[in-house]
């Protein structure tokens, strides 16, 4: 019953497409504009139809404008609003932002299977795959860094929390008084503030994506 409503909703989201092509990846979008492609087998003859999902990153996922096009062989086939589902053959094409960037650009198959879609080689997302494919020590190093930069941004936005929460007296009269071990200056709040912003926009090129860190980051 659930799984109904959300597809109805979903489905009301979507607008047909004008058919206009689709514009090549310039390297000057880098910042803002993610492209992926699924090939899917088109009909009886043995020929594949070329889906693209192209998406402004960046857009606030709440608002009404934000959206997401689906492009079928090259021309515009559908929009939707954010989040998007897109049915397509054998399944639907799901769209997610996060605060960093992509949060799911999947193919989920009418048996539940997913499968993450191909970036456009040119994107920052087909860029950071490529990393990955030709050095695959140093992605998983970077990953790596990444994911402990969340972490520590974390455990010290919690003990800041904690720190303030105690603070109030009749909490204090209770558990009482926790301090921080550490407090970060104004200048290095600022500093990890940008580390933080750096390690959840790997994350997002990778379309890694957590609720407890890329969740509280964002």
């Amino acid at each position: 019953m659930f799984e109904e409503m959300r597809e109805r909703r979903a489905a009301r989201r979507i607008t047909p497409g004008d058919g206009r092509p689709l514009e090549r990846f310039r390297w000057w979008q880098l910042p803002y504009r993610s492209l992926f492609y699924l090939r899917l087998p088109a009909g009886s003859g043995g020929g594949q139809a070329i889906y693209a999902v192209d998406v402004k990153r960046g857009q606030d996922q709440t608002s009404a404008q934000a959206k997401a096009d689906l492009y079928l062989d090259g021309r515009h086939h559908a929009r939707s609003k954010l989040p998007a589902a897109f049915p397509v053959p054998g399944g639907t094409v799901e769209v997610r932002l996060s605060a960093f960037g992509l949060r799911r650009c999947h193919y989920v198959t009418t048996q539940g299977a997913e499968h993450l879609l191909v970036p456009d080689s040119d994107s920052a997302e087909g860029r950071r795959a490529h990393l990955d494919r030709a050095h695959p020590a140093l992605s998983r190093g970077i990953g790596t860094v990444s994911l402990t930069v969340l972490v520590v941004a974390l455990v010290l936005l919690i003990g800041q929390l904690a720190e303030k929460a105690t603070a109030v007296p009749v909490v204090t009269e209770h558990v009482g008084a926790f301090t921080s071990p550490v407090h970060p200056s104004l200048w290095g709040n600022a500093v990890l503030t940008v580390i933080t912003l750096t390690a959840g926009t790997e994350r997002a090129l990778r379309l890694r994506y957590s609720r407890l860190l890329d969740g509280t980051a964002g």
